[in-house]
């Protein structure tokens, strides 16, 4: 079956690999091992290039050669969304209302990569590029285009649930679910040292 696979990074880092040894993870190989017998045409990663933040500045750069590493596969786009952080002043919790105090804290947020899955989901089905997509992701914004896929455009829709439960609002609403489990993403990692075009680069450290 003709499968294109939407990939909802954050979701999937926060979901799935945040703080653990899994984060070199080759995505291509993480479908082959979910969705064996698909025909996996292309995968769509969507993304926002990170800040610095002051107790790891080393994060965007971690972020670059991960990027990197994703981009020698051939079937996968690397699609960007925005990343901005910024200070606020925000209420302390537990104080009486009599005698607020208030923090400046650091801000992030990341835009535009949900909206940007939904477009590219339903921009490739109306043209046919798939018979079968499957969403990395667990965010239950994207309900109304998945439903749309299935209901108008009469093709399949999966989910690979990076999160520890699977969102009970997309649910209902999908052909099958499959959780990502720690035994395949140990399996799906990249090699310590790879090459590009550009020549060889490492793992980040740490990672």
């Amino acid at each position: 079956m003709k499968t294109h696979v939407y990939v909802d990074g954050f979701n999937l880092y926060y979901g799935a690999v945040k703080d653990t040894p899994y984060r070199w993870l080759d995505i291509r190989k993480m479908c082959e091992l979910l969705l064996p017998g698909r025909d996996i045409v292309r995968i769509k990663y969507f993304t926002a290039h990170i800040s610095a933040r002051p107790n790891d500045p080393g994060q965007p750069t971690r972020q670059q050669v991960y990027l990197r590493a994703l981009r020698t596969i051939p079937e996968l786009e690397v699609i960007l969304g925005s990343f901005l952080t910024f200070e606020r002043i925000m209420p302390l919790g537990g104080q009486p209302a009599n005698r607020q105090k208030f923090v400046r804290v650091i801000r992030t947020e990341e835009k535009g990569s949900d909206v940007n899955l939904a477009t590219h989901l339903l921009i490739d089905g109306f043209k046919g590029d798939y018979k079968q997509a499957v969403l990395v992701t667990n965010d239950s914004d994207l309900l109304e285009p998945i439903r749309f896929v299935r209901s108008d455009l009469k093709l399949q829709v999966g989910l690979l649930n990076p999160q520890k439960h699977p969102s009970r609002v997309l649910l209902p609403h999908v052909d099958f679910v499959k959780q990502i489990r720690k035994g395949v993403l140990k399996s799906s990692q990249f090699p310590i040292e790879m090459q590009d075009r550009i020549g060889t680069f490492r793992r980040p450290q740490g990672w």
